[in-house]
């Protein structure tokens, strides 16, 4: 018996511990009832600030979740850096239009979907209330590997690319 009740003395809090214990402020969270669209004027005023209202406005909220990512995210952090040192290496060596075409192409992608991955990660965290659900691990899962398959693709291109250069500068 002791045994078992130092174990449990032991065991670290679970998520849902932690998740209560997290401080939210009432900025965080805002849940709108199914009729908030037909009610008064100052509950739409609230619910408009978060649409685009112009071009201008989406630009702002995209360059902002960029900014969150790059923030946020170490992986987009560690694509960013590898696609300058790319785009360095293809001055470097000189490479061709088309060339250039298919790294900014592989980069595109590769940042594209790790934006994509981040914000799936980030919309099953919140409606799994940031526990553990094997639904939410497969889809995250799962966007992880699009962002792998995507690097595989880069990777490729890549060496497609920079391949033949760097050999004919070693033994050209």
């Amino acid at each position: 018996m002791a045994s078992i009740d130092n174990h449990e003395k032991l065991q670290e809090p679970n998520a849902a511990e932690e998740t209560r214990n997290l401080q939210f402020s009432p900025d965080d969270v805002k849940v709108y009832e199914k009729g908030d669209y037909n009610t008064a004027k100052g509950q739409r005023d609230e619910r408009l600030r978060w649409k685009n209202a112009n071009f201008y406005t989406s630009l702002q909220f995209a360059v902002t979740g960029i900014i969150t990512a790059i923030k946020e995210e170490s992986n987009m952090r560690k694509h960013m850096l590898v696609s300058v040192i790319v785009i360095a290496a293809g001055l470097i060596l000189q490479i061709g239009r088309l060339d250039w075409l298919m790294i900014f192409l592989a980069l595109f992608l590769v940042i594209a979907m790790e934006l994509v991955n981040s914000a799936i990660e980030n919309v099953v965290d919140l409606a799994a209330d940031y526990n553990f659900h094997m639904r939410a691990k497969r889809a995250k899962d799962m966007a992880a590997g699009a962002v792998l398959i995507i690097s595989v693709f880069a990777v490729v291109v890549g060496l497609f690319v920079f391949l033949p250069r760097i050999w004919s500068l070693i033994f050209g």
